[in-house]
């Protein structure tokens, strides 16, 4: 761990504005067709309405997971846990190019991304607010450093898938509940995203 926190300490800080309550994310059918648009804190209150979003997983070349730890100021799940990068594609905007905004947004990286899967899910945080998406997993590699909006993001660290795995069995109440269910599936059906690349 004391490599991590010294190389989180090399890591860029921003505080943009990348989120908004008013964005219309778009409001889909089980089976992920677009059935209208919702503004963003609407799709999200009460039991939430079923959206399209995204989950990015990126690897470093060694094969380690880079985290991310919610921001204090998050709505739903603030200091959780969770994958590099999650966000929704706003409306009229193509998923590709909502990933490469968001994770430019939150992290200042580029990354090529391979599509996994996608599922829906429903979690909900408290009485007023819930995630109710049809979500697109996608997996990369990158080395790039990132820079943190720490609008959006509190922590950054690498971690081993097997060390992901010992420490979900041991604390999973410090992780979201997307990536949890994320990160199952990637471990029992996508063995090539961990590989390690020369």
């Amino acid at each position: 761990m004391a490599s991590q926190e010294q190389e989180f300490c090399q890591w860029r800080h921003s505080r943009s504005v990348v989120s908004f309550n008013d964005e219309p994310l778009v409001l889909v059918d089980e089976h992920d067709q677009e059935i209208g648009f919702l503004d963003k804190a609407s799709a999200h209150q009460g039991q939430g309405l079923l959206h399209r979003a995204f989950s990015l997983f990126v690897f470093n070349y060694k094969g380690e997971l880079l985290l991310q730890q919610r921001a204090a100021g998050k709505r739903l799940w603030p200091g959780f846990w969770s994958n590099t990068c999650c966000s929704h594609p706003r409306r009229g905007e193509a998923i590709n190019e909502a990933i490469d905004r968001r994770l430019s947004e939150e992290l200042g990286m580029q990354c090529s991304f391979s599509f996994l899967f996608k599922f829906e899910y429903h979690a909900q945080f408290d009485a007023e607010g819930a995630e109710h998406e049809l979500c697109w997993v996608y997996a990369g590699r990158s080395d790039e450093a990132p820079t943190l909006n720490l609008n959006e993001v509190s922590a950054l660290r690498y971690i081993s898938p097997e060390a992901l795995d010992k420490e979900m069995a041991e604390n999973p109440q410090i992780f979201t509940p997307w990536f949890k269910l994320e990160w199952m599936r990637l471990r029992q059906e996508h063995a090539e995203v961990f590989t390690p690349l020369p």
